[in-house]
């Protein structure tokens, strides 16, 4: 894979999370929205879709660190 080819999947990785994070603030705004309703049980399915959109988010950054590392050069 040459340098343009990984910055590209560098960058498509990025954008990925930086979506994943911004699913993740919305479900956890809507979250605290059904708590102040006492809609527990909404908020909680809110709360669950946030985590899940994290962890995509966290196994995305996961996969750019392995991608840095593979065209790490130690000196």
């Amino acid at each position: 894979m040459n340098t343009e080819e990984t910055t590209k999947d560098a960058s498509a990785i990025y954008l990925m999370i930086a979506e994943q994070l911004e699913l993740a603030a919305q479900h956890s705004r809507i979250a605290a929205r059904h708590m102040e309703n006492h809609e527990v049980p909404r908020a909680c399915a809110h709360a669950l879709a946030t985590i899940g959109h994290i962890g995509n988010a966290q196994d995305s950054l996961d996969k750019a660190t392995r991608l840095h590392a593979a065209k790490s050069l130690i000196e």
